[in-house]
């Protein structure tokens, strides 16, 4: 395979296009014609030295956007191009030099972290399966992977269980970057963790992106966490992407209920400090059966005949700031655009 044609600055590092993913649903014997809709025409950018942050409860589909990408499971629509050179379209060698290139950091470390090896063998693991280096090289690379994220050489010869789950974590970041990857999809990493570990992890994240000239696609359900790491954040619910925006415009300028939700919901910095609680009436729907119009609908306080019926499109409202709903749209009366915006 040609070496891998490098993106220009203003070019994205990986583009998705319209990403869905549906899962059928077994019912006893036999395959049922329901499909779970885990992920419905989804597109975003990702650029070098980036941090896109994607957001959404449970269920939304984050994860699964995340797992497509990186070809763990197979999209049932849409394109994905990493370097100009389509994710999808990838087979055997192609998609072993991709996997080279683009690695992962799961919820759970030991997913990744055999219980039967030693760490410094997890470590080594992905330099070995792609032929690189000798065995002394190997070792060396461990070594310092390691000492980066904060561990000695006698640690290499501990088994999983006998660290903490922080110390996993950090093991798991060390193996993400065993073949010095341009892009890392951070699936959760800190979301098992507690607080105080949650903030030594970010920290150690983002100077590690600067120092390896890395991108991220940072996945989380809590925006407060997001915050601090990303440079522009999707939020997504039922599967759809229904805002994007870079980071500090989100916070100041959330335009969709749901964002406003989410934004309510993050604790206050001070005990004194107040924050207007948005509550939502109602459960998520099944993706099994997703509702017409806007998926939001069934849950928003400010839905409209509109939102029932018809899908709301991607709308641009400021540089860089889409929205899918129907209050930006012009069709939508003024009075309650002004009510929507004042909800801030």
């Amino acid at each position: 395979m040609p070496s891998v044609t490098s993106v220009t600055k203003h070019e994205p590092l990986l583009e998705v296009k319209h990403l869905t993913k549906y899962f059928a649903v077994k019912s006893g014997s036999s395959w049922r014609k329901q499909q779970v809709k885990a992920v419905e025409d989804v597109s975003f950018a990702i650029y070098e030295g980036e941090t896109y942050g994607l957001v959404g409860e449970s269920g939304s589909g984050k994860s699964t956007t995340g797992r497509t990408i990186m070809r763990l499971t197979d999209p049932s629509a849409g394109e994905a191009f990493f370097q100009n050179q389509d994710v999808f379209s990838l087979r055997s060698k192609e998609l072993q030099n991709f996997r080279r290139e683009v690695q992962m950091i799961f919820q759970d470390p030991n997913s990744s972290l055999d219980p039967k090896k030693r760490i410094g063998y997890s470590v080594a693991e992905p330099m070995i399966i792609h032929g690189q280096g000798t065995k002394a090289e190997r070792k060396e690379r461990v070594l310092e992977l390691m000492s980066r994220v904060g561990f000695s050489p006698h640690h290499l010869e501990r088994f999983p269980h006998e660290f903490s789950g922080g110390q996993r974590q950090r093991i798991g970041i060390a193996k993400a970057l065993a073949l010095n990857p341009k892009l890392i999809v951070c699936d959760e990493p800190v979301s098992a963790l507690d607080v105080s570990i949650q903030s030594q992890i970010l920290n150690l994240l983002v100077e590690l992106q600067s120092e390896f000239q890395l991108s991220y696609l940072f996945i989380a359900h809590d925006l407060s966490v997001v915050r601090h790491i990303a440079d522009r954040i999707g939020v997504m619910y039922l599967g759809h992407l229904v805002e994007q925006a870079p980071t500090d415009e989100l916070f100041a300028h959330p335009l969709h209920p749901y964002t406003q939700f989410l934004l309510s919901a993050i604790p206050a910095p001070h005990p004194k400090l107040k924050r207007e609680r948005i509550i939502l009436q109602g459960d998520i729907p099944s993706p099994l059966n997703p509702p017409p119009g806007c998926v939001f609908h069934t849950r928003c306080p400010f839905v409209m005949d509109v939102c029932r019926q018809v899908k709301p499109v991607n709308r641009e409202i400021s540089t860089g700031h889409t929205v899918q709903c129907h209050l930006y749209e012009e069709s939508a009366s003024e009075d309650l655009t002004i009510s929507r915006r004042k909800g801030d």
